[in-house]
């Protein structure tokens, strides 16, 4: 993983450089941001190399993971295409491929819907169930690592902010989308 050094004169520089170009812009927006991209970044790195000791892409392993919590947590055994494609925001053409992908790789099979025989859902392989339970303790201690730094209380309070810092770009970006 390429690590970022964290300059804070050239970050300074940019902060002044941007807001030359816009005075009216508060210079700790400008500031925040960036410092977001650079968590966002880190967070990312992360994520692709657990995902990648796992020996399956980010995508795929969304997959895998929305088909443990459809087993564990919802107590059925599959889903279908639609309902994975729903599920991870992607189109189904995408999903399509990424679940021929898992299948040749013996982590999923195809079985048709019992109550409509024209449609077929998803379910995980024992091979498919194995490679999340052997990687997904880990994962999730990568991610909780990367929180530890914070109290309770901190955690809290950020997942507030970032709630409501998302919440406020959700709405400026359907303002951008209605008035281009």
């Amino acid at each position: 993983m390429a690590k970022i050094i964290f300059d804070e004169e050239k970050r300074e520089k940019w902060i002044r450089f941007a807001h030359s170009l816009n005075p009216d812009v508060n210079p700790k927006s400008i500031q925040l941001m960036e410092e977001m991209r650079q968590v966002s970044h880190s967070l990312y790195q992360i994520r692709e190399t657990s995902v990648n000791e796992a020996g399956v892409s980010y995508a795929k392993y969304r997959i895998l993971m929305s088909l443990v919590f459809c087993e564990g947590v919802e107590g059925r055994g599959e889903l279908n295409p639609s309902e994975i494609s729903q599920r991870q925001g992607t189109s189904r053409n995408t999903i399509s491929a990424l679940i021929r992908d898992l299948e040749d790789e013996g982590l999923v099979e195809r079985h048709l819907d019992k109550t409509d025989r024209r449609k077929f859902n998803i379910r995980l392989t024992e091979n498919g169930r194995l490679r999340v339970q052997e990687h997904l303790r880990r994962h999730l201690n990568i991610i909780a690592s990367c929180f530890n730094t914070l109290s309770d209380d901190e955690q809290d309070t950020l997942s507030h902010l970032l709630n409501k810092i998302n919440a406020n770009a959700q709405a400026v970006g359907e303002l951008q989308t209605n008035h281009p």
